[in-house]
């Protein structure tokens, strides 16, 4: 039966030895069309490099009815372990999950059909139209205009449905029927469709009428989380990425720091950075359970968030997060039992909690490291690129002597504060854009301290009582029992000040550190004190970069693109969270491929917004 849904599209001829491949389909439920795609194109040795399945679902899909779909296909049956620990928190809105090493991506889109269609800002290869078992009662010329919008010339299209008015709308959107799909109709009662419109095709959101950047060559600058994930990204589409920094080697600024939290944001109105966080902890999620190991380089332990007084980080009522969030809160079972993003506890100390199941502590520079041995990336160091000159269709890097460093067709500036002065030099080449000046103008460093200490044998005893098995986080935070060269190690901060201010000592900076630390876990606090009285307390310090509005700059630094160059930078303290999901982001644009998010919500990153 799977067989006879795919052929009638053609996939093994229309995709064979393309870059990419995009496939929407309008209802996910049961999943077996994706199944069935996804393993065509692991037993097709002329299948595209990358594969898109974008699927629409007015609810989130069983976990267990796919399994169980997956496990009586024999030839399905491989693919099963691979969902199961990307399964959770699909709540209204977008949800990229990763496979075969991220050339295979489904983006599931939960929500109202025409919002969804509406949402979308890539061209469709081809096209499941089924409007489901009752005929798609929200299925009508509207839904089919949104559907004609995500279509190119030439994308093939099986209609599922049988109903007339169905077809009399394809045919008004500018889908005409394609007679080699005659026979395959005949058998399994679908009908073939070609996009053929008779009108010249106007595309008037951005992105879509712009040329697509084929695979080529790509210079990062900067070899923090920001370039490095960019570079994998890329990579994984074909790109040949060469990674420079001014360092000796790589994750030698802020994303240096020896531990970091993986953990989604929260907000009572379930604002774009909390919807942004729990899209890139997901992905996030997914790159250090492929590529680290666990135990040693992170672990996915969950994370206490306390929501101290005077804090609102609770649902509002109406959002559309709340009806998840009331779905969770049974106060039947553990924290631990539960597989989505967030769950209320009372834990008696006079302040709320969440328990974030979907959440890790992880270090950043054995990512940075796994990122940089992709296939297709080279990292340079020692390599400060003082300049950027084009010529003869390419971008030379230049250091301060104007020497040559590298030299490629496009260019991304993920080197934090330092992306300014380059950005300045480059004005004479870029369009004037207002977005582009406000950004720069308000780009800042916030300097932060790491306190931190090992955990010794003699404190085994009080360690076990004071310090959790999980971290915890809130104004601050703290995880123990981190495995490092000097043994286990306790991390507690980090501090905030603004580059801009004259900075404070590091003794008042371990003091601002303990202060925090004992409003969200005033037993550790104790513990610790003595440690942080005596100055027996390391340090670890870097400068973050961070935007007015503290949502990363993905996009390109000209309105129309003409220059090639791009950033991806300004995560803050949120880099573990946001750095994946902003390289897919970007590497999705160039190639004319689906976002990993709502484009309403890509257009809170982008570089030039606020112009």
């Amino acid at each position: 039966m799977a067989d006879a849904l795919l052929a009638p599209l053609g996939l093994s001829q229309a995709w064979a030895d393309q870059p990419v491949w995009r496939i929407l389909d309008t209802r996910f439920d049961p999943g077996l069309r994706f199944l069935s795609v996804w393993q065509a194109w692991r037993s097709d040795p002329q299948r595209p490099r990358v594969l898109h399945y974008v699927a629409l679902t007015p609810h989130a899909p069983d976990l267990q009815a796919l399994l169980a779909l997956a496990n009586s296909e024999p030839h399905l049956e491989p693919l099963a372990p691979d969902l199961t620990s990307q399964w959770f928190g699909l709540m209204p809105g977008f949800h990229r999950l990763m496979f075969e090493g991220g050339q295979v991506m489904l983006t599931l889109c939960v929500g109202e059909t025409l919002g969804l269609l509406r949402d979308q800002q890539f061209h469709a290869d081809s096209i499941f139209l089924d409007p489901g078992p009752e005929g798609g009662s929200c299925w009508n010329i509207w839904t089919t205009k949104a559907l004609a919008r995500c279509s190119r010339r030439g994308t093939h299209l099986a209609n599922l449905s049988p109903a007339p008015e169905r077809r009399a709308d394809l045919l008004q959107c500018g889908f005409v029927p394609n007679a080699d799909g005659t026979i395959a109709a005949a058998i399994t009662r679908l009908e073939h469709f070609e996009y053929q419109p008779r009108w010249v095709i106007q595309h008037s959101r951005s992105r879509l009428g712009q040329a697509i950047a084929e695979p080529g060559t790509c210079a990062v600058v900067g070899a923090g989380v920001a370039g490095a994930s960019v570079a994998a990204a890329l990579a994984r589409r074909g790109w040949q990425v060469q990674v420079l920094d001014q360092a000796d080697a790589p994750a030698a600024g802020a994303s240096g720091l020896p531990v970091g939290l993986v953990v989604p944001h929260v907000s009572g109105d379930d604002c774009a950075l909390s919807r942004l966080s729990r899209a890139g902890v997901r992905l996030m999620l997914h790159q250090a359970r492929t590529l680290l190991q666990a135990g040693l380089d992170w672990d996915q332990t969950g994370t206490l968030e306390r929501c101290l007084e005077g804090i609102t980080t609770l649902p509002h009522a109406d959002s559309a997060y709340a009806q998840e969030w009331s779905r969770l809160v049974s106060g039947e079972s553990s924290p631990q039992s539960h597989q989505s993003w967030a769950d209320v506890l009372q834990p008696g100390t006079g302040h709320q909690a969440l328990w974030h199941t979907q959440a890790a502590w992880l270090k950043p520079a054995q990512l940075i490291k796994a990122w940089l041995r992709q296939p297709g990336v080279r990292f340079q160091g020692s390599s400060q690129v003082a300049g950027l000159r084009l010529a003869a269709g390419q971008w030379e890097l230049l250091d301060a002597q104007g020497q040559l460093l590298a030299r490629a067709q496009r260019v991304v500036l993920a080197n934090a504060i330092e992306a300014r002065r380059l950005v300045a030099q480059l004005h004479p080449q870029l369009a004037p854009h207002p977005g582009r000046e406000r950004q720069m103008a308000a780009l800042h460093g916030m300097h932060g301290q790491l306190s931190w200490g090992r955990h010794v044998d003699t404190d085994a005893k009080e360690d076990k009582a004071s310090f959790a098995p999980y971290p915890v986080n809130g104004a601050g935070s703290v995880v123990a029992h981190v495995p490092t060269d000097l043994g286990p190690a306790w991390f507690v901060g980090a501090s905030y000040t603004p580059d801009r201010q004259p900075p404070p000592s590091p003794a008042q900076l371990h003091a601002y550190n303990l202060q925090r630390l004992q409003r969200i876990q005033p037993q550790t606090a104790r513990v610790l004190a003595a440690r942080f009285d005596s100055g027996a307390v390391n340090a670890w310090s870097n400068t973050r970069c961070v935007t007015l509005d503290r949502l990363p700059l993905v996009g390109p630094l000209d309105a129309d693109d003409h220059a090639g160059v791009w950033m991806c930078a300004g995560m803050g303290s949120r880099g573990l969270s946001l750095s994946v999901l902003s390289a897919e982001l970007l590497a999705a644009q160039w190639g004319g491929e689906p976002l990993p998010l709502e484009a309403t919500l890509a257009a809170s990153l982008h570089a030039l917004r606020g112009g």
